[in-house]
């Protein structure tokens, strides 16, 4: 019977050793893992922007993202090779999914001291315009001042910011002011003649007056309630850095080819 030769123990250990290199190198997962991938670098991680239901700049149609902020940033992302996802929730909600996730996207958020910190900001997107309309055939509606409506009803919208904002200001519902449902139903009240004046924001008037078909120009703004600050994109503050440069110059690029006029004047006019 032969006998087997056994290698000296030095050469099987060469042996094995070159084994287990032939057998990483054909299975890479056998290797070490790699690192973290980058948005930026793969693209293989979508961006998910969180919105509310603020017509004409966000809101939801039939279970679609619409709006003129929502298409402005299908712009900037397509431009900027990115993939996006958006999803119209309560504004809370939004804040608060929005904060849980390093590739979100906050909009339309109102650019503020207190919020400085805790964005990276990508815009603006537009002014933000609070103003006090009347009926431009009321020409005898011209009130002082906000402290001073000399016997005139204001309209605004139950517990929204400006309504609060009046209510501190020293203003008494059922008084002066008129606490509606919502923006469209103050203004239906205004055409009514049951109020005399009304706060809105003038993307909103604008685009409630085109549900209703009406021009524009059927509204005069008499006062400024809120006029000095804007809208903008949010990203998280310890995000990608990259991803809000690409975000802003794609912006800035739209703005200069006058798409963002184009598609601003579908929504204002």
């Amino acid at each position: 019977m032969p006998h087997l030769i056994e290698p000296p123990p030095e050469r099987r250990l060469c042996c094995l050793l070159l084994a287990a290199g032939m057998l990483a190198a054909a299975v890479p997962s056998l290797a070490a893992p790699p690192g973290p991938r980058s948005v930026v670098d793969e693209d293989a991680r979508e961006l998910v922007a969180y919105t509310e239901n603020l017509p004409p700049l966000n809101y939801a149609d039939k279970g679609q993202a619409q709006g003129f902020s929502t298409e402005l940033l299908k712009a900037m992302a397509a431009e900027a090779g990115l993939r996006l996802r958006i999803e119209v929730l309560p504004w809370q909600r939004s804040v608060q999914e929005a904060a849980r996730r390093p590739d979100s996207v906050l909009f339309s958020l109102t650019r503020t001291p207190e919020r400085e910190a805790q964005y990276r900001w990508v815009g603006p997107i537009s002014p933000r315009r609070i103003l006090v309309y009347r009926l431009s055939q009321r020409t005898d509606a011209h009130p002082a001042s906000l402290k001073q409506l000399n016997g005139l009803r204001l309209g605004v919208a139950r517990d929204s910011a400006s309504a609060k904002q009046l209510i501190a200001d020293g203003l008494r519902p059922e008084v002066e002011l008129e606490l509606g449902l919502d923006d469209a139903t103050n203004l239906r009240k205004l055409l009514a003649g049951r109020m005399d004046l009304i706060v809105l924001l003038d993307w909103a008037a604008a685009w409630h007056l085109r549900e209703l078909k009406l021009p524009y120009a059927t509204l005069t703004p008499v006062l400024a309630m809120d006029v000095d600050k804007s809208y903008w994109y949010g990203l998280p503050a310890d995000g990608d850095p990259v991803i809000a440069r690409r975000l802003q110059d794609a912006l800035d690029r739209i703005k200069r080819d006058g798409r963002y006029d184009r598609l601003r004047q579908r929504y204002f006019n």
